[in-house]
C-alpha cells in the first residue's frame, strides 16, 4: 500500500511557479491517502483563489504522483479553501525567504 510519506514525497517534485519552492514546503499539500487500489487522493489548497495556473497545477500533483510512484493506479486532487492558506503553513525555510518579498 502506498503511504502518506510516498504521496508527499512526489507531490514535493512540483514547484510553485511563481515563488519556486515545492508545494509541500509552501504547506500546501493538507492531506494524502491510498486505498487499498492504490488509488491516490491529494487534498490541497492553493496560495490565492485567484491563481492564474490553477488547473495547471492541479495537473502537475496528478503526473508527479503517477511518475514517482509506480504502482499508483490514479491520481485525484481535491482543492479546497479551507482552512485558508496562510504563510504561516510553509517551513521556516519558506517563511524565512519570503518574509523578503
Amino acid at each position: 500500500m502506498i503511504s502518506k510519506e510516498e504521496i508527499f514525497k512526489a507531490v514535493a517534485t512540483v514547484n510553485d511557479p511563481e515563488v519556486g519552492f515545492n508545494l509541500v514546503e509552501m504547506g500546501l499539500i493538507y492531506d494524502a491517502s491510498a486505498n487499498e487500489k492504490d488509488e491516490v487522493m491529494v487534498i490541497m489548497t492553493l496560495s490565492t483563489k485567484a491563481c492564474p495556473l490553477h488547473q495547471m497545477i492541479i495537473e502537475w500533483v496528478e503526473q508527479a504522483v503517477m511518475r514517482e510512484i509506480p504502482s499508483a493506479q490514479s491520481t485525484e486532487v481535491e482543492v479546497v479553501w479551507e482552512p485558508a492558506w496562510n504563510i504561516g503553513m510553509a517551513t521556516p525555510e519558506v517563511k524565512a525567504k519570503l518574509s523578503g518579498f
